[in-house]
């Protein structure tokens, strides 16, 4: 009796463990397929991404064609803005100069020397005040403008010092923004779009002459002689160091290109409307923005989409596939939670088991069981988001620098400030290699891409020198 209950025990525990193995078995299987699943939609992302060069160039060519478009008339897909700002600075302004960069929901005042003969700016300063509520959902401008003139005359009397060089002149204030504006002449501008601010009365208002009234009301002997956006500060900036500097870009939150046309033209701004085939992520993203069918390039380049791209990605594949776990997780649902520097930071993790993307998954979206392999591809993902985006980028230089005849014979320098650029090392480095492989190694040394000089808002102080040192020469 004894050996028939040991034997049945036996027979039971065999059973178990059978069963077990069976269940570990199902489960491998299970976990492989969904991996293997994960991978198939990897994969598809990543051909709809691809930018081989035959696809680079047709958007370079888009580009000049859109390019001369908007030069001739207002049929052109691309919003090109008019920017009267001659003269350039010519490397040569010297003395202490001051800006104002306007921003979302705050501004910078900037001070700066420059010493000449293309010489670094120094002595720089800067202060960031923060635009309260009740001025940027007011009726009128006024309200902004008094704020920024009193932040100014405090900023100057902190930092105030007397320059000779400035004082035989009539001082100018540099002003950029960061929002397109369009200038009607160089004395006065008219904003079309605000991106964070909501003046009900900036559409078809002389903004200048409501800068220049505040700061007359607190005695401040400086005048804005234009309204510029911050890119075209950029290339003011870029232009004091380079004569060959043709056109700047910014590759941050938003994106937005400035360059030189020549003189029996009109200088303008823009980034191209391109025919680049959009995927069903890029799809969706526009279909459920604020704008629409507007600003099509900007969504597949700019800081303020790529994490956004990345995370529809990663939602499809834990809807599908199960790749963190048999529960999506409900952080992941939410639209731009995912910003592009937590991207980058996932990007560019070199550690054996992907300890960042873990930490940032956990961080973000509350995903705290990923495994090794599921951080791994979220890395991919982010790869294939990022390498397509600065590739674009990279075909949209081709594209001016052709537009201005420079490809060939000529030097071009091309100026960009942002964080995507300054501080994604990969997104750089993918930018670089584009122009590369389009032009082929004769002809991509004639395009010198650099960062830009003194940092965000740093513009403002180049275009108000070239326009006080320079006053007699127009």
């Amino acid at each position: 009796m004894r050996k028939e209950v040991v034997a049945a025990a036996a027979i039971t525990v065999g059973a178990a463990a059978v069963g077990v193995a069976v269940f570990f078995r199902h489960w491998e299987r299970q976990r492989e397929q969904r991996l293997r699943q994960a991978k198939r939609i990897l994969r598809k992302f990543a051909n709809d991404c691809a930018t081989p060069v035959s696809k680079l160039w047709n958007v370079a060519n888009d580009l000049c064609s859109n390019m001369e478009a908007g030069l001739s008339s207002e049929e052109s897909q691309l919003g090109m803005l008019v920017s009267y700002i001659e003269p350039l600075p010519t490397g040569e302004e010297k003395g202490i100069y001051y800006g104002i960069n306007l921003r979302g929901t705050n501004f910078l005042l900037i001070r700066g020397r420059l010493g000449g003969k293309n010489l670094p700016i120094s002595e720089l300063q800067r202060e960031e005040v923060a635009i309260p509520s009740s001025a940027m959902d007011g009726d009128s401008t006024e309200e902004l403008f008094d704020l920024i003139a009193v932040e100014l005359a405090k900023f100057i009397s902190v930092h105030s010092e007397i320059d000779g060089e400035a004082e035989s002149r009539e001082r100018k204030l540099g002003f950029t923004i960061s929002f397109p504006v369009e200038e009607d002449a160089v004395s006065s501008g008219t904003a079309i779009k605000w991106r964070s601010l909501s003046v009900n009365d900036i559409v078809g208002k002389e903004l200048t002459n409501d800068i220049n009234q505040a700061l007359e009301k607190l005695g401040i002997d400086l005048r804005v002689f234009a309204l510029v956006n911050d890119t075209t500060g950029d290339l003011a900036g870029g232009r004091y160091y380079n004569k060959e500097n043709v056109a700047a870009i910014t590759l941050g939150m938003a994106t937005d290109v400035s360059y030189v046309e020549s003189a029996e033209q009109v200088p303008k701004s823009a980034w191209p409307i391109t025919q680049f085939g959009r995927n069903e992520f890029d799809a969706s993203l526009d279909t459920e923005s604020s704008n629409p069918g507007s600003r099509m390039f900007e969504k597949l380049i700019s800081g303020m989409y790529l994490g956004e791209i990345a995370r529809r990605v990663l939602l499809k594949m834990a809807q599908e596939t199960a790749l963190f776990g048999d529960w999506v997780p409900p952080k992941l649902t939410t639209p731009y939670l995912l910003r592009s520097p937590d991207m980058a930071a996932m990007h560019q993790d070199t550690s054996e088991d992907f300890e960042t993307v873990d930490e940032k998954l956990n961080e973000i979206f509350g995903i705290n069981n990923s495994t090794p392999m599921a951080r791994e591809i979220v890395a991919e993902v982010c790869d294939v988001v990022a390498e397509r985006g600065a590739r674009l980028v990279g075909a949209g230089i081709v594209g001016i620098v052709k537009n201005l005849g420079r490809i060939a014979n000529k030097k071009s320098v091309i100026t960009i400030e942002g964080g995507l650029y300054e501080h994604y090392r990969v997104f750089r480095n993918y930018l670089h290699s584009s122009v590369w492989e389009v032009l082929g190694s004769d002809l991509s040394d004639n395009v010198i891409i650099e960062n830009c000089h003194g940092g965000s808002g740093a513009g403002s102080i180049f275009l108000a020198a070239s326009q006080t040192y320079n006053a007699d020469s127009y």
